[in-house]
């Protein structure tokens, strides 16, 4: 059973871990303000990571209302996306998704990820 936490174990931080994302993903999933990568990993959990740039996203405090709630879906569904590696990156209009959309958009992801 997996917890509901979301300790350091569960995060990208490195920019390898990234990388190797981002050069080998098992799935792809878009929409028109997200892109997600997923790629196998070795461990028994899976670990986020978050690309969200002043780019796309051009107020801070947007972009990080953002991240919350991914990290926060993604805390409540780690159950679902058993050993992967998912990197979540931010396309122009991200900020623009009501929080309710959001949500089901990411539903949607997670379950995807289940297949």
């Amino acid at each position: 059973m997996v917890g509901l936490d979301f300790s350091k174990q569960k995060r990208l931080l490195e920019a390898h871990q990234f990388k190797r994302v981002f050069d080998l993903p098992d799935k792809k999933l878009s929409t028109s303000y997200v892109l997600l990568l997923a790629c196998k990993n070795d461990f028994n959990h899976s670990r986020l990571g978050l690309v969200i740039g002043k780019k796309n996203v051009k107020l801070a405090v947007q972009r990080n209302r953002l991240k919350r709630q991914i990290r926060e879906l993604f805390r409540l569904n780690q159950h679902l996306i058993s050993n992967y590696d998912v990197v979540v990156i931010a396309r122009r209009g991200f900020d623009e998704v009501p929080n309710d959309e959001l949500q089901k958009q990411f539903m949607k992801f997670w379950k995807k990820f289940c297949l």
